[in-house]
């Protein structure tokens, strides 16, 4: 659709044409029907932004026109023509789905006028469904990059309860997308058009938290000159995301309670409730079950928060979508620093995937980020990578186990395995361990059971 082009519809040829020349002197591009028949195929073919047509014509009406366009082309607009300038007929236009309508004899100054509104609310209307696809396409689950088995799981079922008011509880290390999960929980949401407020636990001191999160009336303590709309109230209607919800005082968890269970808030010092309309996603990387045992975390509010439970997989548990990660990420940060000749040679990939990531996707975004600010020249080369990407060699240390044709047993794999990792590491034990992705304790233990000694004839197993 070109928001310039116009269809001019009446049966009368010499107003047909008179139009048409106003609005093309305006600026406009005009196509022109002399009944409602050909202005549909038209409309169907051209789909002009805006349509003017006459009321009376013969066959199609320009009524029967105007109602045949709002079922088939809803986003065109609709401007009626009437000889008969009543208010019945100007109701009916209206009540029809028209923008407008200009009595005859044509005023083409104010017809001008008009169409140039129409148009501009056209263009607004583009605007506005132009953001909505890119925020669904930002925030919508499709920007949660990976195709793995553990992430898909999770995301199905975070579509499933978007489109339901269930409060839920996102779980995860730091760095693993909960916030990016909430948002897209919120965009696939019936409140997807209302705010989405984020409030970070553990980022605001304790003292300020209460007056933060539920707002608080003039007066109410030193410093409060004037009322305050807390962000609860702020995400009214809309969706309020707690992170680090495991940092909430306990005294405060007894009015987030209250807000989950009525509906309601009390601002600090206010004499009464405040009903509010929001749904509740929480988001921790702290282990809740064991802050209610040591009595830093309200059993009662655990439950009401974990309706829906998720949990976001570590990136070291998702290593397969690193490479689509790694690519997306890259591309991403090309276009934000305008550096669109820059290129990451395929061959560097596999370091990435062979790195543990403690920090998740949020140090994989940094170290990308600084590579890609940082790089000389059009090409990012081994050189260009931090230590921890440079020291590893993907694939050319991979473990190779031979396995005999009359079997092996899996306590002779996992004697191997362990031998070859502290070989690996020279026998430090830690690294050992952790390459395994065990803990140093299961180590020793398993040092232990199959007696494995540096010194012993470079730790043959007795």
């Amino acid at each position: 659709m070109t928001l310039r082009n116009i269809l001019v519809v009446d049966d009368d040829e010499s107003l047909r044409r008179i139009t048409q020349l106003q609005l093309e002197e305006a600026g406009y591009d005009v196509l022109t029907a002399a009944n409602g028949e050909d202005a549909l195929r038209l409309i169907d073919q051209e789909s002009p932004a805006l349509v003017i047509t006459d009321w009376k014509m013969p066959g199609l009406s320009g009524l029967d026109l105007l109602k045949k366009v709002r079922q088939s082309s809803p986003q065109t607009t609709v401007l009626m023509i009437t000889a008969f300038g009543t208010v019945q007929t100007a109701v009916e236009a209206m009540k029809a789905g028209a923008y407008d309508y200009i009595t005859k004899p044509i005023d083409y100054e104010e017809l001008v006028l008009v169409v140039n509104r129409a148009v501009e609310r056209q263009q607004l209307v583009e605007e506005v469904r132009s953001l909505r696809v890119s925020l669904d396409r930002k925030y919508g689950f499709e920007s949660i990059i990976g195709h793995s088995k553990v992430l898909l799981s999770v995301l199905e079922m975070a579509s499933r309860v978007a489109q339901r008011d269930s409060t839920v509880l996102i779980r995860g290390e730091t760095g693993t997308g909960k916030e990016l999960l909430a948002r897209a929980i919120h965009q696939n949401s019936r409140r997807k058009d209302k705010p989405f407020v984020v409030i970070n636990c553990g980022a605001i001191p304790k003292d300020l938290l209460e007056s933060e999160l539920f707002g608080h009336v003039k007066g109410s303590f030193t410093g409060a000159l004037s009322p305050k709309r807390g962000k609860v109230e702020v995400a009214d209607g809309g969706t309020l995301f707690l992170d680090e919800i495991g940092e909430l005082p306990v005294e405060l968890q007894v009015k987030l309670l209250r807000l989950i269970q009525q509906g309601e808030i009390e601002k600090v010092g206010a004499t009464g409730p405040v009903v509010v309309d929001v749904r509740i996603i929480a988001a921790t990387h702290r282990n809740l079950q064991a802050l209610i045992e040591d009595g830093a975390f309200r059993e009662d509010l655990f439950y009401r928060l974990a309706v829906i439970p998720l949990e976001l997989p570590p990136l070291r548990d998702r290593a397969d979508d690193i490479p689509e990660l790694v690519q997306s990420l890259f591309l991403k940060t090309k276009q934000k620093h305008g550096l669109p000749n820059l290129k990451l040679p395929p061959h560097l990939v596999p370091r990435f995937c062979a790195y543990r990531w403690p920090g998740n996707v949020r140090e994989l975004e940094n170290v990308i980020e600084r590579l890609t600010v940082l790089a000389i020249g059009d090409e990012i080369t081994l050189h260009d990578l931090p230590d921890f990407l440079r020291s590893e060699k993907p694939g050319s240390e991979a473990l190779q186990l031979d396995l005999p044709p009359q079997g092996i047993s899996l306590e002779a794999v996992e004697k191997e395995l362990i031998l070859k990792a502290l070989r690996k590491f020279d026998w430090n034990q830690t690294k050992a361990a952790a390459f395994l992705d065990i803990s140093r304790r299961t180590l020793i233990y398993r040092m232990e059971k199959y007696r494995f000694h540096k010194d012993s004839a470079d730790a043959v197993a007795e």
